[in-house]
């Protein structure tokens, strides 16, 4: 029993289907993984943009974990959205002792384009709640600014930010490039492992509007590929592949901000 690869998004509904629970999701079921999820709010919302939202109640919360917890073996797991300091501290109780193997922390704190996402109480909890538990996180440019104080505005800051996320606790640090800057080539991003190792990894920068759930994407990637088997390196290689493949290979959906293509194959 238990024999096929299982692992687990911890995260928000996202009505429209191009980020969240539902992109992580995908995500898993195209690297060849069977994905479960724990929701922790919903959104109403489509490709124009998020129209109303709310929280899961967190005794719910509690046993959507508990469920989990008592019928399945999850190999790896994430979280994404995390709306507020209550859910945030339920969650980390709830995984502390690692029932789910190795921990990937997206850290929604803003959006690709620098708006904050959470209040900063919720902030700050996540940095004393979780850093210290994940194995890995991927901030994006603008959460890698907050979190670090720099401006990020050369390679030696972002290499300087990397090792300063490591000292909130994470084992594994991957900072995002900045991609909604017209004026780039490349989408470079840094990786800082916890053996000291460091690399750059960039692929093309894609001018499109479908680039919703990139985040969602990328570390849900991680998540399967470590639960297959593949170091940290490998998986964060092969998550930033399929994230590329999936912005540039677009597919027509919605009439604004659409989503990636999760039905890609590398």
């Amino acid at each position: 029993m238990n024999k096929f690869i299982q692992v687990l998004t911890i995260a928000g509904s996202d009505s429209d289907g191009s980020a969240g629970a539902q992109a992580d999701l995908k995500t898993f079921m195209a690297c060849g993984v069977y994905g479960m999820s724990v929701l922790t709010a919903a959104v109403a919302g489509n490709s124009y943009g998020i129209h109303d939202n709310v929280n899961m109640p967190i005794s719910f919360i509690k046993n959507e974990i508990k469920d989990i917890k008592d019928d399945f073996k999850v190999s790896a797991f994430k979280t994404g959205m995390l709306s507020d300091s209550e859910i945030i501290t339920t969650v980390a109780n709830e995984i502390k002792d690692k029932p789910f193997g190795k921990f990937i922390l997206d850290p929604v704190i803003s959006t690709k384009h620098g708006a904050m996402l959470l209040e900063p109480d919720a902030y700050q909890t996540l940095i004393d709640e979780l850093f210290p538990l994940a194995d890995l996180i991927t901030p994006n440019y603008y959460e890698a600014q907050k979190l670090s104080g720099l401006k990020l505005e050369s390679k030696d800051e972002i290499i300087t930010a990397a090792k300063m996320l490591r000292k909130l606790g994470p084992k594994n640090i991957m900072i995002k490039g900045q991609h909604n800057d017209n004026n780039i080539s490349t989408v470079e991003d840094y990786v800082l492992l916890e053996d000291g190792t460091s690399f750059w990894i960039s692929e093309p920068y894609v001018e499109t509007t479908h680039v919703n759930g990139t985040g969602d994407t990328l570390s849900s990637c991680i998540v399967a590929e470590i639960a297959k088997g593949q170091t940290m390196d490998q998986a964060i290689r092969t998550a930033k592949t399929f994230t590329y493949e999936a912005i540039k290979n677009e597919i027509d959906v919605g009439h604004k901000f659409g989503p990636v293509n999760h039905l890609i194959k590398i």
